[in-house]
């Protein structure tokens, strides 16, 4: 980057090397960091704290998915005993489900508030990736998550500069920290693409203990290359998408959409760019910005894109940071407790739309183990769309590979109950469940949305459990050996 040392270190700084920061943190400590979407966390500290040769056993919360910095080294050096909230990593996976590592899930948007005031955690230091930083204050860097409330609970502060993210990152940001309960006020945003609070995170200054200077770069996205199912629950969703927006007058004037991300979530977005919205103004409300938001942009086919992290592939990263004023214009960047805002959410009527892990008969949606007891990953703010937004939708392939059904008679981990999730989306159709009830959910799900190779599975499974006199007929037996 071409941005100055003069233009990131204001003042008088505490400068410092990693190396020196981590032998300074207390062997036992709680560390929050920095970082949502695998971008904006810590790179520098971690990597010592990963190299240092003392028995460590940190407890280490992140607002969500953060780079292998953390997410491989740290883990792999056994540095790290207990860890809040998000891993994707097959290594973090791996500790994660022996119990090496003591892993604790929660929803996004709530983090902030458990930490600086439910009890969560007691945090020692908070340490963040910023592009430029003041005696009292920092700009953060590719993301926000929940950094301005970890970095008030904690009583020390870290901050790594890293010249690889452009000082020009700063105009994306709006940072509004909601006021503490009780007396908490509405968030006073009336529009997604709206700025209600300023670039910096401010801090007392007692609180910075270190400045270090870094030049690492993100450790970005890879996004496979959409498959033919990919493609059919996009124009799936496409057409139920056209129907809602005729049938419901929320939506006359403007529609406000949230995709999860991944590789389904850009196949969808692509397929938005061919979909009619009859001149209603098109809105991205959600917490991750992904390749296929920057087309849609380009196109003239998105007014704005409200987020709280960039969660980019290196292509994408580079398009715009080559162009950060531009795109400024139309993205902004906030904590996720403003992003994955219960109220905004349904104050704006989204639809959200999220993938899973698979889904039962009934409308249950696992997101987070396999077999109801192997971790994959953590739950993130998937919980915070489907719970508040108008419509929401989950959409998956029906079948893992050839031999796995994700449309099952009985989910043994449950993320999202059957009261969470209005629509089911796969390459088979659409099943909206709204008003059902639970055999007529069934009937639903399994008519329009399973693989045609395990529909008569699910049939005879549901004809078998359907004569009891209960609300939710189940065999859960049958169940738990019917895959």
């Amino acid at each position: 980057m071409t941005d100055s040392v003069t233009e990131r270190l204001h003042g008088d700084l505490p400068l410092a090397d990693a190396e020196t920061v981590a032998s300074g943190i207390d062997a036992d400590a709680t560390v929050l960091t920095s970082g949502f979407g695998s971008v904006g966390y810590p790179k520098e500290v971690p990597l010592a704290l990963a190299d240092d040769d003392r028995d460590l056993s940190l407890t280490v919360v992140s607002s969500g998915n953060v780079g292998d910095e953390i997410d491989v080294d740290l883990v792999e050096s056994g540095a790290i005993a207990r860890r809040f909230t998000y891993q994707s990593s097959a290594v973090a996976r791996a500790a994660t489900n022996r119990r090496d590592v003591a892993f604790s899930d929660r929803n996004a948007s709530s983090i902030g508030d458990d930490v600086q005031y439910g009890g969560l955690v007691d945090p020692d230091v908070c340490v963040v990736e910023a592009v430029a930083v003041g005696p009292d204050w920092f700009i953060p860097s590719t993301s926000l998550g929940h950094v301005p409330a970890f970095v008030a609970a904690a009583d020390e502060l870290v901050v790594e500069v890293n010249s690889a993210q452009p000082l020009s990152l700063q105009s994306l940001h709006d940072v509004y920290r909601p006021d503490a309960p009780p007396n908490r006020e509405p968030v006073p945003l009336t529009n997604p693409g709206g700025r209600i609070g300023g670039p910096r995170v401010e801090f007392a200054p007692e609180k910075l203990t270190a400045v270090v200077e870094t030049d690492r770069p993100d450790d970005t996205y890879t996004f496979r290359d959409p498959t033919d199912d990919d493609l059919a629950i996009a124009a799936n969703l496409g057409d139920f998408l056209a129907a809602e927006l005729e049938r419901s007058p929320v939506f006359d004037d403007a529609v406000h959409l949230q995709f999860g991300v991944g590789s389904l979530g850009n196949a969808l977005m692509g397929e938005l760019k061919e979909l009619d919205f009859g001149g209603r103004d098109v809105v991205y409300f959600g917490e991750l910005i992904q390749d296929g938001l920057f087309d849609m942009l380009d196109e003239g086919r998105l007014e704005s894109a409200s987020a709280t992290s960039l969660a980019l592939t290196t292509a994408g990263q580079e398009r715009l940071f080559e162009d950060v004023e531009r795109y400024a214009e139309d993205i902004v960047l906030r904590p996720v407790d403003v992003s994955n805002h219960p109220g905004l959410i349904d104050q704006f009527g989204v639809i959200g739309v999220n993938s899973a892990i698979e889904f039962d008969i009934y409308g249950n949606v696992n997101s987070t183990h396999v077999a109801g007891k192997r971790m994959i990953n953590g739950v993130g703010g998937s919980a915070d769309f489907n719970r508040n937004a108008l419509v929401s939708v989950c959409a998956l392939p029906s079948r893992l590979n050839e031999d796995v059904s994700r449309v099952v008679p009985m989910t043994f981990h449950v993320d999202h109950t059957e009261h969470d999730v209005d629509v089911f989306v796969t390459e088979q159709g659409v099943a909206d469940v709204r008003g059902l009830s639970p055999v007529e959910r069934a009937e639903c799900i399994i008519e329009n949305c399973a693989h045609p190779a395990v529909k008569p599975d699910l049939e005879e499974y549901l004809d078998a459990v359907e004569p009891q006199e209960n609300h939710i007929p189940h065999d859960v037996e049958r169940a738990a050996n019917w895959q």
